[in-house]
């Protein structure tokens, strides 16, 4: 997102001496993509950022493992079945993610949280973590951010920071880690990266960090006080999954950036400010396009006046995934094309490569004369196959595959789009 920002006490001039109150440096990070040849912020911080007095292995265990979707079907997974009977309680939105679907590209997990997480970053890629309900202070080094239902936060590639939920309701994140980076679709952005006029959002809907972010202490002592604490990193392993963990102890507050600038950044993005395009006839996928990674991509769908064709079908035309597998995640409202299959609200609709999809029986013919769909759901397109991790395993209805030649048993999605 190269969309400039400066928050917080930074020098006139980029790699000079930045000098304390009491006559001391700041110590300058730069956060950089693609090898000094992409997007960077500057960080000044009151301790080194590279110093650490111990680590540890992060036991990832077989959290990661994956199986391929053999033989090929499409899948319903119920993930309000994951944490059931309070089993949320003592779980963090970081270390207590159940992974549901992932390939080399990107991992799809769940979470249902009331604890606060340890401070973690991923090593690997960027993350976009949809908040599906409840509400949470999120603290990284740029900042904070006071995140709710509807919320998505793309937190860059090494980005420190913890989840801390608010709220009496338990925080439910639905996150999708990459292994690239993620942003908007280039054809939303001009040559030097504003979001153009035909895109369905703007900078205007983006949400900065609140910042800069000092941990109790930081600011008025002058040195950091030394307060030893644990980050969790997720980085490249050799290991079947590719992903490794470790836990390293870091002798200061990781929170002691003073000031930064720069166009890499964590932002927010609530759902309910992305414009639907609509037309006369039903429009593809990927007007609904919100953000992309190497070999995938996010839409959402939101309420929205639908087709206004005098002779249009609103609900999709069946259709192959030649390419790619389709994730849907039901958030909330009547998802139209889905009635009769079983799937409400919690759930993820698997439709993979190879398998024609579409409505289900008698959804084609109830659509005709509709003016307007209640529906939020968020899609994942992959352009490699996405295998079931534990978590999908594990609440797959095994049914959802003949849903198209019968299962007639009305369900539709709850709450309010």
């Amino acid at each position: 997102m190269a969309h400039y920002q400066r928050i917080g006490n930074v020098p006139y001039k980029r790699h000079t001496q930045h000098r304390t109150p009491d006559g001391g440096l700041y110590y300058e990070e730069l956060m950089g993509q693609e090898g000094f040849s992409s997007d960077s912020s500057l960080l000044y911080h009151r301790g080194l950022p590279s110093a650490i007095s111990a680590a540890r292995s992060w036991d990832l265990g077989d959290s990661l493992a994956t199986t391929p979707n053999h033989p090929l079907l499409p899948r319903h997974l119920k993930l309000h079945d994951l944490f059931v009977d309070d089993t949320w309680r003592g779980v963090d939105a970081v270390t207590g993610r159940r992974l549901v679907l992932g390939n080399g590209d990107v991992r799809i997990s769940y979470v249902v949280a009331d604890t606060p997480s340890p401070f973690y970053r991923n090593g690997i890629g960027d993350e976009c973590v949809f908040v599906e309900g409840g509400g949470a202070r999120v603290e990284t080094v740029f900042g904070a951010f006071d995140v709710a239902s509807g919320d998505y936060l793309v937190v860059p590639r090494a980005t420190t920071h913890r989840w801390i939920p608010t709220g009496e309701e338990p925080l439910r994140a639905y996150c999708i880690e990459a292994n690239s980076h993620i942003a908007p679709p280039k054809r939303y952005l001009s040559t030097y990266g504003q979001l153009l006029e035909h895109a369905p959002y703007c900078e205007r809907d983006l949400r900065l960090p609140q910042g800069p972010l000092l941990a109790e202490g930081v600011e008025s002592d002058p040195a950091p006080p030394t307060e030893p604490t644990e980050v969790y990193i997720k980085h490249r392993g050799n290991g079947p999954s590719g992903i490794a963990g470790t836990i390293y102890t870091y002798p200061y507050h990781p929170l002691d950036v003073v000031g930064w600038d720069g166009c890499l950044y964590p932002y927010a993005f609530n759902v309910s400010d992305f414009e639907p395009i609509t037309g006369r006839v039903h429009q593809p996928p990927p007007v609904h396009q919100v953000f992309e990674g190497n070999n995938f991509v996010i839409c959402n769908f939101v309420p929205r006046k639908v087709d206004y064709h005098p002779l249009s079908i609103p609900v999709p035309y069946y259709h192959s995934n030649v390419d790619s597998d389709e994730i849907m995640f039901y958030v909330a409202g009547d998802y139209e094309a889905r009635k009769g299959s079983g799937i409400g609200k919690g759930s993820v609709s698997v439709h993979p490569g190879g398998h024609a999809h579409g409505p289900q029986p008698g959804a084609y013919e109830r659509s005709i004369g509709a003016q307007y769909f209640d529906e939020l759901a968020v899609m994942v397109d992959t352009f490699r196959p996405l295998e079931l991790g534990e978590a999908g395993r594990a609440v797959d209805d095994g049914k959802y595959a003949w849903s198209w030649v019968g299962g007639k048993d009305e369900q539709t999605l709850d709450g309010a789009g």
